[in-house]
C-alpha cells in the first residue's frame, strides 16, 4: 500500500462519519485514460473530499509555499500533489498537469480558483478549458453540495464525461470549453440540490 492509498483510507475514515457523504454518479467515471475532474469550490476540504470519493487516484496542484515546509516537502509528492506558483503563469505546473493527463492520469481542478461559500457557481478561469484541450483528456464534471456541517449530508456528484475531442478538432477556445464545463457543473448542482 502506498502513501496515497493509506491517506485516502485514513481521511475517508475520519470524514465519512462526520459529513455522511452521498456519492452519486461513480458509474460515469472512466476506468482508464486521462481525466480532468472539474468541481465547484465551496470549502477548503473540497480537494481531499474529491480525492477520497473519486474511484481513481487524483493529482492536484498545491500552492508552492507548502513545498518549502520540511515535512510537507516529503509528504506532498506521495499524496499526488505538485507545486504551482500562485498569482502568475507557472509554466512548470501547466506542463506537469498536461503531462499527467496525457499519461492517462486523473487531475483535479477547481475552475473558480477560489472558494465560493454561497454554494453558487462563481466566475471560472479559462484554465479548465486550457487543460481539457491540451491534455488530451475527457472532463468529468463534479458538483459538491454542502454545507460542510457535522452530521449533515454532503453530496458529491460525478457527471457523465464531456467528450472534448470535437472541441479540440475545431480548435475551440479555452474560454468556450470552460463555459461548457461550468454549464455541466451548474446542471449537476441544479438537479441534485
Amino acid at each position: 500500500m502506498n502513501l496515497y492509498q493509506f491517506a485516502k483510507g485514513f481521511v475517508y475514515g475520519i470524514l465519512k462519519p462526520v459529513y455522511r457523504f452521498e456519492i452519486i454518479g461513480l458509474e460515469h467515471f472512466p476506468k482508464e485514460g486521462g481525466i480532468l475532474i472539474c468541481a465547484n469550490h465551496i470549502d477548503n476540504l473540497d480537494p481531499p473530499v474529491v480525492g477520497i470519493t473519486a474511484p481513481r487516484p487524483v493529482h492536484f496542484m498545491a500552492k508552492g509555499e507548502l513545498f518549502n515546509v520540511p515535512v510537507l516537502k516529503k509528504l506532498l509528492p506521495g499524496l499526488n500533489a505538485f507545486p504551482v506558483k500562485r498569482g502568475m503563469s507557472d509554466r512548470d505546473a501547466l506542463r506537469m498537469a498536461i503531462k499527467l493527463l496525457k499519461e492517462g492520469n486523473v487531475v483535479g481542478l477547481f475552475p473558480e480558483g477560489t472558494r465560493n461559500k454561497t454554494g453558487e457557481l462563481g466566475k471560472a478561469f479559462s484554465g479548465a478549458g486550457f487543460f481539457a484541450l491540451r491534455g488530451d483528456a475527457d472532463v468529468v464534471p463534479c458538483a459538491i453540495i454542502g454545507p460542510y456541517k457535522p452530521f449533515r449530508r454532503l453530496k458529491v456528484i460525478y457527471g457523465k464525461p464531456i467528450d472534448i475531442k470535437p472541441y479540440r478538432e475545431r480548435k475551440a477556445s479555452s474560454e468556450e470549453v470552460t463555459e461548457i464545463i461550468m454549464g455541466n457543473i451548474a446542471e449537476l448542482l441544479k438537479k441534485h440540490k
